[in-house]
């Protein structure tokens, strides 16, 4: 079998050339097996261009038997004849340091040429191996080893080692899932609207026409995915193909283990990702963050033309989460009070507090959800888009003081009412009454009405009124949860009392008196009356709620008509490719994280921050990149994550499972049992962990220097300014919240408040190029803990450039890695590293997307070495 390729070096008389060997797993070697090792002579490796040399062979029991498990082989012709020199075949121990002799690195080598690298097939890598945690999410390893020199002459062992993750395709299909399954529960909702006016039920049919049209291209997207089998990453060459878009560029993760003398490995990891991005939708109009400002400010304009009543973005949220949060209370309202009527049933006084407290937090959660002005007003709006309100004052449509119809201004209070002039009914008709208070739980009492006076409202001018709508049943149905919920814990109250008192001596009358009239085993009758009637005024809140939510969504939707329902589609795109990469990063961190304790509780009580490192410009297609980019990483604010206990220790209940709607996603880790239980308690019992994203952008291709000296960097500026501010708010709740001793040490002992003074300066300093913005924010995330991200377009190109760079900073500072040594190290890791590979991954080319006039507008340190770069389809 062809083993290894060698690259000669023709300016050095005595060249030395290292290449490594794994058998895969598929192919276990014995003592008997035979391998044969053949030689070329690579001019271009980059054209796949080689001369056959000679070829040798050899069994592992040789191998095994020979002195220091070292053999030399001579070299035959293809005729088995002449010598073509020799080559010598070691055995190497992985995470044990070899003694080197000096002499094995000749002084003559070119410093573009690397000493020592031994490259590892796909198949096996140590870390693998020895963790099973990484089999179910990461596979095809590409591993590179090297062995560099120290400052004090010693020598170090650094393994490269890039590997794909499944959660690239199964993180984008579940989210599709959800998409589907949310939107078809919109559509039925706003069936289940009821009869509406003409005008309103044909936007209602217009807007269910879109969600259709959304649905059906969904499910075509997951069926085309479905039948992809056996990828991890999508190409950068197919970044715009419509059936991937979900699907991240690109997406690897990267660690780097280092080996030295008399020290612990230490290990350093990145996750590489092209830059979220709606690429199969193009840029021309923008990307998210300039399309969602130009759309908020038109929408106004649209609700009119639709006749639609314009809510804020806030009142639109505000619909969503109480939508969701609804969803999430009520059945677990309903399980509570079976609990409770359970515990009563058993007779058992704890288990009836227990069920009780449960049951009254989530209650007063649920009544303080709904304590929200824009659920009265909207379910107002709903009764006067019914049949016969409408078209009573059809033809009145007054426009007054500039004012449109249908349209209103959020600006000043975010609880005022957004119902104004709704079609056909004049803003100042008013009902009069005179207001009575319910105490009854039944809600039997009504309100009367009176004729001499206008009862005072807060927002009356803009709410219209209707003598037909009785405004304060919202009030009394909403007041009933709370009422229900004081019977119930009155009752529990009045059985504890009971049994309590049968505890204390009394006359043997009195006690018989006791027990015919309080028999205990009557304690579930006696609290089913109150329990079932507070779960029915629970379902009339939340069927009452419901439809004034979807009618708030409704309006939202119709007068956004189509550009709200392209701007969502653009964001589920993007949000999708980078929840995938959040979602592979947190995994990561947490795999290596199992036996720290510091780590685990500041997972617990802080968060991670997730930092993503971005090199595209702000200039042409690529500024749009990075409006997306920035949405969708600040909604990447919307996840938890919690672990969970899997079913199994196979590996398919091991993937992990994302859950949720749009406001609101949840990404379920599983781990096996035996390394679930030796987690803190918090984490086992499920608590919600939260990741803290930050977003840092430099530009450093030729783009960016026609950005900085014609164009314009204020989003590049204030994306830096607002992530450094959020950055810092982080570090100020971790310091409050956990010792500095949980954090992980490093040689350089700069500290982090310091290292946040300077990021802080550097990002307001008007610098060209300022790479340091970069260097430093990946410094403090790694000192944080916390999870690193780098991107460019396709993360490929000037992505390996930044990542083989930060490696070696690492080596230089952490490892001592000689100052003789960095360039050669820097360009050996560019040159032979996994880098190379991953773009041989995406283009099968061997050579970086870049032009010697584009280089020429780079960093310095972020240029290839000569020989690998040239004009290529990326």
């Amino acid at each position: 079998m062809d083993c290894f390729r060698l690259h000669k070096n023709r300016a050095n008389k005595d060249p030395l050339f290292l290449t490594g060997v794994t058998f895969p797993s598929e192919y276990p070697a014995s003592p008997e097996t035979l391998v044969k090792l053949t030689v070329y002579d690579a001019k271009d490796k980059s054209q796949e261009s080689s001369s056959f040399l000679g070829s040798a062979t050899f069994s592992v029991a040789d191998l095994l038997r020979a002195k220091d498990e070292r053999l030399t082989l001579s070299l035959r012709s293809s005729d088995g004849v002449c010598t073509a020199g020799t080559v010598v075949v070691s055995r190497l121990k992985m995470g044990e340091m070899e003694e080197v002799d000096v002499d094995h690195i000749t002084t003559d080598i070119p410093s573009h040429k690397c000493p020592m690298v031994c490259e590892s097939a796909s198949h096996a890598c140590i870390d693998r191996e020895n963790n099973p945690l990484t089999g179910p999410v990461f596979k095809n390893p590409v591993c590179k080893v090297y062995r560099f020199q120290t400052v004090d002459s010693k020598w170090m062992l650094v393994r490269e080692q890039m590997e794909e993750c499944t959660l690239s395709f199964s993180v984008p299909k579940q989210l599709l899932s959800l998409y589907i399954q949310e939107d078809m529960s919109r559509v039925q909702d706003l069936r289940e609207l009821g009869e509406l006016s003409p005008h309103w039920d044909n936007l209602r049919k217009e807007v269910m026409t879109r969600y259709g049209g959304i649905i059906s291209s969904y499910q075509e997207t997951l069926a085309e995915l479905d039948k992809i089998t056996g990828r991890s990453f999508k190409p950068s060459c197919c970044k715009a193909q419509k059936s991937l878009e979900f699907i991240p560029i690109n997406l690897h993760t990267q660690r780097m283990r280092v080996t030295c003398p008399r020290k612990t490995d230490a290990f350093y990891d990145i996750v590489t990702v092209g830059a979220p991005a709606a690429h199969f939708q193009g840029f021309k109009c923008g990307g998210l963050q300039r399309v969602l400002s130009r759309y908020e400010a038109e929408k106004k304009s649209f609700s009119t033309a639709y006749q639609c009543i314009y809510y804020s973005p806030e009142h639109t949220a505000k619909a969503q989460e109480v939508l969701s949060t609804m969803s999430l209370l009520q059945p677990l309202i309903t399980s509570l009070a079976d609990q409770l009527l359970q515990a009563a049933q058993e007779h058992s006084s704890p288990g009836l507090r227990d069920a009780l407290k449960n049951l009254s937090d989530k209650t007063e959660q649920f009544v303080h959800t709904l304590k929200d002005e824009l659920v009265k007003s909207a379910l107002l709006a709903l009764h006067a888009a019914r049949p016969g309100y409408v078209s009573k004052n059809q033809k009145q449509t007054p426009v007054q003081g500039g004012q449109h119809q249908g349209h209103i201004h959020q600006d000043s209070d975010q609880n005022q009412s957004p119902v104004q002039g709704l079609p056909g009914h004049s803003p100042t008709l008013s009902v009069t009454e005179s207001t009575a208070v319910c105490n009854n739980v039944e809600g039997s009492q009504t309100t009367t009405r009176g004729e001499g006076g206008t009862l005072p409202l807060k927002h009356q001018d803009s709410i219209p009124h209707h003598k037909e709508y009785d405004e304060e049943e919202w009030d009394r149905v909403w007041a009933n949860v709370a009422k229900c919920l004081n019977c119930v814990i009155a009752m529990v109250d009045k059985l504890q009392e009971e049994d309590n008192s049968k505890q204390e001596p009394v006359p043997d009358q009195q006690l018989a008196d006791v027990i015919t009239s309080h028999n205990p085993g009557d304690w579930r009758e006696q609290l089913r009356p109150p329990v079932t009637r507070l779960k029915e005024c629970v379902m009339e809140v939340v069927e009452k709620a419901k439809k004034a939510m979807t009618f708030v969504l409704l309006q939202e939707a119709a007068c956004s008509i189509p550009q709200g329902f392209l701007l969502q589609q653009r964001r589920d795109v993007v949000f999708s490719q980078a929840l995938a990469a959040l979602a592979c990063g947190f995994v990561m961190r947490l795999y290596a994280g199992m036996q720290d304790k510091g780590f685990l509780r500041q997972l617990h009580l802080v968060g991670l921050v997730a930092q993503f490192e971005s090199l595209l410009s702000t200039y042409s297609e690529e500024i749009g990149m990075l409006e997306d980019m920035e949405v969708g990483i600040s909604d990447l604010q919307r996840v938890v994550f919690q672990i969970t206990e899997a079913k199994t220790d196979d590996l398919s209940d091991l993937q992990p499972l994302v859950c949720g709607r749009r406001d609101h996603f949840t990404v379920e880790v599983p781990l096996p049992r035996l390394v679930f239980q030796t987690l803190p308690e918090e984490i086992k019992e499920g608590k919600p962990l939260r990741v803290f994203p930050v977003l840092f952008n430099v530009g450093i291709n030729e783009q960016q220097t026609i950005a900085e000296r014609f164009g314009d960097i204020s989003l590049q500026e204030r994306i830096n300014q607002r992530n450094f501010e959020m950055l810092e708010a982080y570090y100020k709740s971790l310091s409050e919240k956990v010792p500095l001793e949980c954090l992980p040490c490093f040689q350089t002992q700069t500290d982090i408040k310091e290292l946040l003074e300077t990021l802080g300066q550097n990002v307001v300093t008007k610098k060209r190029k300022n790479v340091e913005i970069l260097w430093i924010a990946g410094t403090i995330c790694r000192r944080l803990n916390g999870i690193r991200f780098t991107s460019c377009k396709s993360a490929k190109d000037r992505t390996s450039m930044s990542v083989t760079l930060e490696q070696c900073a690492l080596l230089r500072d952490e490892h001592q890695l000689s100052k003789d040594f960095f360039i050669r190290a820097l360009d050996c890791m560019r040159r032979e590293g996994c880098r190379i590979e991953n773009v041989q991954k995406n283009i099968r080319c061997r050579k970086y997307a870049f032009n010697i006039l584009q280089l020429m507008a780079f960093p310095k340190c972020y240029r290839p070495p000569e020989g690998t770069y040239g004009k290529v389809d990326s």
